[in-house]
């Protein structure tokens, strides 16, 4: 405040002239915000002085100058500063007899000034100059910021009248009017009823003190009733649909983060499915490695029967070369037999006690044969076995696969029908939305757009993700039937391979009993030629203990062998329980997996539950707001009821006026 009474007094100075006194000291003492200089006689240097203050100053939204005695130099100087003032919300100009001049700086004023609420010119002669007062009303009718307006006391006539009426029906800022005691009469009232039918703001007109009749005072004052009731209606659906918009936005972003849950439920679902998909593939792995090495068990196996076979087959070697000896010992024999018949003797003792040892080692190889069968035969079984047991692992998994997959298809059946469900209610909601506010059906349409875009890309998202898991699922079954294939080619093979060796080993067996057989007639041979042998026989001894020697390390080198077999079938038995206890492990995996997937079940029991109660309270929240819509389209109907009968009571009067005029005035002359 004492920088604005330096400037004034500083302005002063440089014009030349003394500051007043009276000013100054109304300066120091108003309040802040407030420039009150009542019953001040202003100068013409004073009034230019605060004129370029009021210029830019910010400090006063309210100016009082109520009786200044204004001179048309002094309104001129001052009240142009106002039109570049964006602070003052409040003027009172009352008794300051502004004319011509007054009411034409007034309206250029109202032209330029934009912050202006607020303007009281009571007790002035404004409307005296019909041209003045003229620039006046279009300067009022070019304001888009005044609210109340004072004209009281203004000497306004009818001609002023139909100005200010042209002056209302274009302005659309001023609420109210006062145009008390001036000279308005019929025709003015008249104008402003006309005017007011296209004019929607003003919401207070005061006519008393006009000779304006009864009936143009109560079309008016219908005329702004209803003005009021468009006014209190237009606030009152500026309150709904602020609170619709706040309704809608809440919709919204409960939409969004119900559509962001959903997403990420979809993502933690892809990702277990992505974790089975890999525990699935690494058990498989894990049965094929299973496979393999049991397939390298039983190559083994047929690599070690091989060798068996090879040894047997030397071992008939060796005994059909001992029997090309024993030919060539009988001829010998044969040829000694006369000189040595007592030795023979001895030695034949001796060689039917060698051939019952022979005999005894032939079937004890032929006891270990049929243990060896009897071995393989077990492991046959135990094989068998294990199959069955991974063929009821798999069918546990298919099983388990299949009820996922119902599961996740009733899932996503539930989900479609719910967002069908709710589509049709936002789809009814904002139908209704629609035939109340139409500004706000745009925003609400884009909305839907938006979001149904989102669920499209969502659905496609869903559709990939179930082609995907098809796609996995038939690769899983194709590799699985192929696993399965594998097996009944490896089991077809291993019991051909069986059938084979079975068969060869009889061949041989019945080999041997025909070389058992041939032997026996040979040793009944040699007992004829025995006695031709008896002088070769001592000659051949030695080759005989060599080759006993040999039979003996031959003996040493099957026990060597079986103990061998021995072994290899107890390291068989330890890895086909450690094969037992892998699978056991996996069946205990399986049953966390199954426990896992009963949890997520359960889980997903609870948010279709939580999802569905939240779709019963948007229903219910639904339902009120278009109860709510329902009583509001009564009331506004209503209201258009109760104003086209107010029109139609004001058109009545003024026709029953217009009529009635002409008699009255021909009665006087009755």
């Amino acid at each position: 405040m004492e920088e604005f009474r330096f400037a004034y007094s500083r302005l002063c100075q440089e014009r030349g002239t003394e500051p007043q006194e009276s000013v100054l000291r109304r300066l120091q003492e108003s309040r802040l915000g407030q420039l009150d200089l009542t019953t001040q006689t202003l100068t013409a240097d004073t009034c230019g002085a605060l004129g370029r203050l009021l210029q830019s100053q910010t400090l006063f939204t309210e100016l009082v100058l109520r009786d200044c005695m204004l001179s048309e130099e002094g309104a001129r100087l001052l009240l142009p500063g106002l039109g570049s003032n964006t602070v003052l919300r409040r003027l009172d100009l009352k008794g300051n007899n502004l004319c011509a001049v007054g009411a034409e700086v007034l309206g250029k004023l109202l032209q330029q000034n934009k912050s202006i609420q607020s303007l009281t010119l009571e007790w002035n002669n404004l409307g005296t100059w019909e041209e003045a007062f003229a620039t006046f009303c279009t300067g009022l009718g070019a304001n888009v910021a005044l609210r109340q307006l004072d004209l009281r006391n203004n000497q306004v006539n009818h001609k002023g009248a139909e100005e200010l009426a042209l002056a209302l029906k274009s302005n659309s800022s001023l609420q109210q009017l006062d145009l008390r005691w001036n000279n308005i009469g019929l025709l003015g009232g008249r104008a402003l009823v006309n005017c007011l039918l296209s004019n929607r703001t003003l919401r207070r007109l005061e006519l008393a003190g006009n000779n304006v009749p009864g009936d143009v005072l109560r079309a008016v004052e219908q005329a702004v009733d209803h003005n009021q009731d468009r006014q209190a209606v237009f606030r009152e659906s500026q309150a709904r649909t602020h609170v619709l918009s706040k309704e809608v936005r809440s919709l919204r972003e409960e939409k969004s983060k119900q559509f962001l849950d959903l997403m990420e439920t979809i993502d933690k679902q892809r990702e277990e499915i992505a974790r089975n998909s890999r525990a699935s593939a690494a058990r498989i792995g894990q049965l094929q490695d299973a496979l393999n090495e049991r397939h390298s068990i039983i190559n083994a196996l047929k690599a070690k029967l091989q060798m068996t076979e090879a040894a047997l087959a030397l071992s008939e070697q060796k005994t059909q070369d001992l029997g090309e000896l024993l030919a060539a010992a009988e001829q010998e024999r044969l040829s000694q037999s006369q000189k040595q018949s007592k030795e023979w003797r001895l030695e034949q003792q001796e060689a039917v006690a060698r051939e019952s040892k022979l005999l005894r080692d032939m079937s004890a190889a032929h006891e270990k044969s049929l243990l060896l069968q009897n071995q393989v035969d077990e492991l046959e079984r135990k094989a068998k076995s294990q199959q069955e047991q991974l063929f009821l692992a798999r069918q546990e998994l298919t099983n388990t696969s299949a009820e996922l997959k119902l599961r996740a298809v009733q899932a996503e059946e539930r989900l479609d029908q719910e967002k069908r469900r709710f589509k049709q209610s936002l789809e009814d909601s904002e139908q209704l939305r629609i035939r109340e506010v139409e500004h706000m059906a745009r925003h609400v349409e884009e909305s839907e757009r938006v979001l149904q875009e989102r669920v499209q890309r969502l659905e496609a998202t869903r559709l990939t993700l179930e082609e995907e898991l098809s796609r996995v699922k038939a690769a899983a079954l194709s590799e699985r039937g192929q696993v399965e294939e594998e097996l009944l080619k490896a089991k077809t093979q291993v019991r051909l391979e069986e059938q084979q060796r079975l068969t060869h080993l009889e061949e041989k067996l019945r080999l041997l009993t025909q070389a058992r057989d041939e032997a026996q007639s040979t040793c009944l041979q040699q007992k004829q030629v025995v006695a031709e042998a008896q002088g070769r026989v001592s000659q051949f001894s030695l080759q005989v203990d060599s080759l006993q020697r040999r039979l003996q390390e031959l003996q040493q080198d099957l026990n060597n062998k079986d103990q061998e077999k021995v072994v290899e079938v107890n390291r068989v038995r330890v890895e086909f329980q450690e094969q037992m206890g892998r699978l056991q492990a996996e069946l205990t995996a399986q049953e966390g997996l199954r426990e896992k997937i009963s949890a997520l079940e359960r889980q997903l029991k609870v948010i279709s539950n939580d999802h569905r109660e939240a779709l019963l309270d948007r229903e219910s929240e639904n339902a009120s707001l278009r109860e709510k819509l329902r009583l509001k389209e009564v009331e506004i109907a209503r209201i258009c009821d109760e104003e086209a009968q107010r029109a139609s009571f004001l058109q009545n009067a003024v026709l029953a006026y217009v009529q009635g005029a002409p008699l009255r005035n021909l009665s006087p002359h009755k």
